[in-house]
């Protein structure tokens, strides 16, 4: 198949979006990815909460957007546009008048989504872009909010209600300064509308997880990551603490409305709303017993997107998000599939049998990092040979990894960046770390490095490895099908580091 082009072009109660996403499917070298977005802070539903209509100014402001959508999509080409719109066009009393302006502006043809449709967008989008299996999916937007509780990473129940960070603002939050009286009117009003679902008491209890799709869950977890000190690479997979967001709330409350994105990572374009979807949140996180909660870089778009892209599947599903978020990765950098899946195949062979003798915990979780890491470590040779090892860290950091949180992001890259050379070590992203990760991390670097040098010539003749250890020392023995005289040599050169991590003295053997 050639390659293919989609735009999906949200209408919401706050932003406009035109998102494109590109796709090839070609085996192994299958990717999608977003590949450009136009972006408008249109507020639509400004003034809605008056009167039920659509206002003259937010409509002008609409109009302008999707003009300029439709002129993007005829200059670029794309013909595959898939235009839906959410609340504020849905509870609009004069929607038939907006759509025809519409349609007359833009030529699009609008999908105004239900709320199971626009609920049903956003499980997609979170279920598809990290591992939730149990729990709850949270989509927040301008004018209502979904939730949909997950169960076998199905979707059990699902409900929308109108408690989207434009409407609630006017309602509740309107004014240079928010009185403490006001937020408490709001949690108040929050509380009562989630009493409709009562299947939301106690879902945060055994082990379930809560995720957050939508601008504003993005906004808010890149503010939440300075407060701890880590580093903001990404918002893929960054879990926000119920105490982080109240010290959010806390701090938003201190300035006037038009100045919180003094707040370091609180956007201009959402200052003077977002207090309104913090507090929301975090009653939704009261209510159902939730201490955390992940956001993810997916949204409503993606959930649109994926209909096409999973076309078959019932419902559209990855069957592996991880998996499927590392070969994605590699096939975007147009990867060496032989070089890579033989690397981690040797790092993995190593792995298991250092594992069963002991020398590591072989925690299944830590296999996976390596095992992406090994995928993903050459993907830096798009950009250069020299220093393409510091590359595959910067992509993979930068690009981010659906399923993975940002501390195991932070491993991967590591891992690729010292796959060459260097002593490992955490560096910047030392924050983000738990109790273990230096030793993590260097088991890992050690033994992609060592699998790397076997495959040095990138021609598989290493076929696979056994690892003896016996008496504080370990033996590699090469499965050869020709020479490696190269192998063997590129991988004494580098026995120290394994030796350092495991703490055994290596020999290498036929």
């Amino acid at each position: 198949m050639s390659e293919r082009r989609q735009a999906v072009v949200d209408l919401g109660s706050n932003s406009f979006r035109l998102v494109v996403f590109t796709w090839h499917d070609g085996g192994p070298a299958t990717w999608w990815k977003r590949t450009d977005e136009v972006h408008e802070a249109v507020r639509l539903g400004e003034g809605m909460e008056a009167d039920g209509r659509l206002h003259p100014e937010p409509v002008a402001r609409a109009l302008r957007a999707v003009g300029l959508f439709a002129h993007y999509c005829r200059a670029s080409g794309i013909a595959d546009v898939r235009p839906v719109a959410t609340s504020a066009v849905r509870d609009a009393a004069n929607q038939a008048e907006f759509l025809a302006e519409v349609v007359a502006q833009s030529g699009f043809d609008v999908r105004v989504l239900p709320p199971a449709d626009e609920a049903r967008y956003g499980y997609l989008a979170a279920v598809n872009s990290t591992t939730l299996a149990d729990g709850l999916a949270l989509d927040i937007g301008g004018g209502s909010m979904q939730l949909t509780r997950v169960t076998g990473r199905a979707a059990a129940d699902a409900r929308s209600w109108p408690l989207g960070a434009v409407r609630m603002t006017e309602r509740f939050l309107a004014g240079r300064w928010t009185a403490p009286k006001r937020v408490r009117a709001l949690r108040d009003h929050v509380r009562a509308e989630l009493a409709a679902a009562p299947w939301l008491d106690g879902l945060g209890d055994g082990g379930r997880r809560m995720v957050g799709v939508g601008g504003a869950v993005r906004n808010l977890a890149d503010a939440a990551q300075p407060l701890r000190g880590a580093p903001v690479f990404t918002v893929q997979g960054v879990s926000i603490e119920r105490a982080a967001l109240g010290e959010l709330i806390d701090r938003m409350l201190e300035l006037p409305a038009n100045e919180r994105s003094r707040i370091p990572g609180i956007k201009a374009g959402r200052a003077e709303i977002i207090l309104a979807s913090a507090v929301v949140i975090d009653e939704v996180m009261e209510h159902a017993g939730f201490a955390a909660l992940e956001a993810t870089e997916a949204g409503l778009r993606e959930g649109v997107f994926f209909e096409s892209l999973l076309a078959g599947a019932v419902p559209p599903l990855l069957d592996d998000v991880r998996a499927a978020s590392v070969r994605n990765l590699a096939a975007q950098f147009h990867s060496e599939f032989a070089h890579t899946e033989h690397v981690a195949r040797l790092a993995l062979q190593m792995w298991d049998a250092l594992g069963a003798a002991g020398r590591h915990p072989a925690d299944p979780d830590e296999r996976e990092l390596l095992w992406a890491a090994a995928m993903l470590h050459d993907i830096g040779m798009a950009v250069d040979y020299d220093d393409h090892h510091k590359h595959s860290r910067y992509l993979i950091l930068n690009a981010g990894l659906a399923g993975f949180s940002a501390r195991e992001t932070a491993l991967i890259a590591q891992m690729a960046r010292f796959h060459r050379k260097g002593a490992p070590v955490l560096g910047e992203l030392a924050p983000l770390a738990r109790r273990g990760d230096d030793d993590l991390l260097a088991r890992g670097a050690a033994l992609l490095r060592l699998a790397e040098m076997l495959e040095r010539a990138h021609d598989q003749s290493v076929q696979a490895v056994r690892l003896e250890l016996a008496d504080g020392a370990a033996r590699l023995l090469l499965d050869s099908r020709d020479d490696a005289t190269l192998a063997r040599w590129s991988a004494e050169r580098e026995r120290g580091l394994f030796e350092r991590a495991f703490g055994v003295a290596l020999t290498l053997s036929d």
